[in-house]
């Protein structure tokens, strides 16, 4: 018995969702989204019981697309689902594990996978955290309860387990009930959280002036402008005053990331399709430039965050030769350069010198922020490209797939015999090359919105996750409504 067929049993017998037995209404699936969004915002304000204050969270960084609260039952947000992800993308595409992924079988084994590794995902996630020092427990409510510290830090663990497995669930709910996917709904709730609260938060920052970027202004006009004088705005001091501390930059960032997000969505080749059958039925199947979607950019940034993870564990451990941290940020060593870019204060050097001031940690000399940059540019390119082509293959987005169930809707391309391996041909010619071009395209827009940042810190990836999925959830909506509209659409969409 091959090791798939002896894993196989125990897959199918993991808890899951069932699957609607015929076709959920619009009205259902919204309800179901809109439910499932309620439960999300409940549970980020649920706070882990016997949490102290002095925790640090590992991943307060990449907060904007890991979804997820510091300090919550959704501690963990949609980590253990991407990087379970990640690791089975990696085995099929290096064949370590082969899986045709054209085959319902396969893919329901690669399903039944990725729901087990997340499960242990969601422990290893969390079980270092808590034996390096990083969560710890209230030391006061052990004492007042009368139980050791070990019990209260037991406790936590399994509320992070419960509620990484709530995130998994209410994901799988969504795909199948709902509009879109749970984990792309998660990171737009959570970065539209950010920005709004980047535009009108009255907290004041380690500056004494508030966060957000209508209240900062109020500020700087009705204080600092009386006290420095108009002159000084006009100054490079002042200037860069201006586009820095005061938010101008983050918010013109914001405004083009998303305009050109937008822009190359609607990017596409379209290859026109005619019914084999039905005389004058004709449409098209569009190949946009983000074939991939930027979803991919979440695996890329899971796997710099867990290299991240493994290199600070490590560090609090005495062990420093891949590098040494201030708090979670990386001050030197191979961390360093591995670390994603996430604000003007990562690259520009006045900027840079100021935040390792404040971390009492020798100023990175500029060639060493140049290489900073170039990595992470590295990074984002180069893993968007393998990471789409991943995506495409082990989502049934690739040629074979695609042709497939284009065959299936009784659909073919005009000019071509009707059958599966004409359409397959056509589709090569497209699906690669425009996945290898997006996968690029859409890296090197994360860069430029890193390297420039974004309101409320939502950083670049965070921003164009959230403006891509909300577009994509437009069409999805349209499409859904279509399907109620005129239910033979329903065949072509798989529903």
């Amino acid at each position: 018995m091959s090791l798939k067929e002896s894993l196989e049993p125990i897959f199918n017998r993991l808890p899951a969702v069932a699957s609607p037995e015929g076709h959920v209404h619009f009205k259902n699936k919204l309800m179901w989204t809109l439910g499932i969004l309620v439960l999300y915002f409940a549970l980020a304000n649920v706070p882990l019981f016997g949490l102290s204050a002095d925790s640090i969270d590992l991943f307060e960084s990449y907060r904007a697309f890991f979804a997820g609260a510091s300090g919550s039952l959704i501690l963990l947000g949609i980590g253990p689902i991407v990087t379970a992800s990640i690791v089975l993308q990696l085995l099929v595409g290096a064949d370590v594990i082969k899986l045709d992924m054209s085959n319902p079988a396969d893919q329901a084994f690669f399903q039944g996978a990725q729901k087990f590794m997340v499960f242990v995902m969601i422990v290893l996630e969390a079980l270092p955290q808590i034996a390096g020092g990083f969560i710890q427990p209230d030391l006061g409510l052990a004492a007042t309860l009368g139980v050791g510290a070990g019990i209260i830090t037991l406790i936590i663990f399994i509320q992070i387990c419960i509620g990484g497995v709530l995130v998994l669930f209410m994901d799988e709910v969504v795909s199948k009930w709902g509009i879109g996917s749970g984990v792309g709904l998660f990171i737009v709730a959570g970065v539209s959280q950010q920005i709004v609260t980047g535009l009108f938060n009255w907290t004041a920052d380690s500056a004494g002036m508030p966060t957000g970027f209508f209240p900062k202004w109020v500020h700087i006009i009705t204080d600092v402008v009386p006290n420095v004088g108009v002159g000084y705005f006009l100054s490079g001091e002042g200037i860069m005053f201006t586009l820095i501390n005061g938010g101008i930059l983050a918010l013109v960032s914001t405004v083009v990331i998303f305009l050109l997000v937008v822009y190359v969505e609607s990017t596409r080749i379209e290859i026109p399709l005619a019914h084999s059958s039905v005389r004058g039925a004709r449409g098209k199947f569009p190949v946009k430039l983000i074939y991939a979607s930027v979803l991919p950019m979440i695996l890329v940034r899971a796997l710099q965050a867990n290299i991240q993870m493994i290199g600070l564990l490590l560090s609090s451990r005495g062990i420093t030769f891949l590098g040494e941290f201030s708090g979670s940020n990386p001050i030197n060593g191979i961390m360093y350069y591995l670390a994603p870019i996430h604000s003007p204060y990562d690259w520009i050097p006045s900027l840079v010198r100021q935040s390792f001031s404040s971390y009492g940690a020798p100023v990175p000399a500029i060639w060493q922020i140049g290489l900073h940059v170039f990595t992470d540019a590295l990074f984002l390119i180069g893993g968007g490209i393998i990471f789409a082509l991943f995506w495409i293959e082990t989502t049934g987005m690739g040629a074979k797939p695609t042709a497939q169930k284009i065959f299936n809707s009784g659909m073919q391309i005009p000019g071509f015999r009707r059958n599966i391996g004409s359409i397959e041909k056509v589709m090569i010619r497209y699906i690669p090359k425009v996945t290898v071009i997006g996968g690029a395209f859409i890296g090197l827009l994360t860069l430029i919105a890193s390297l420039l940042g974004t309101l409320g810190g939502a950083g670049g990836t965070g921003l164009l996750l959230t403006v891509s999925i909300v577009y994509r959830l437009y069409e999805d909506i349209a499409s859904e409504q279509m399907m109620e509209m005129h239910p033979m659409m329903r065949s072509f969409f798989g529903q």
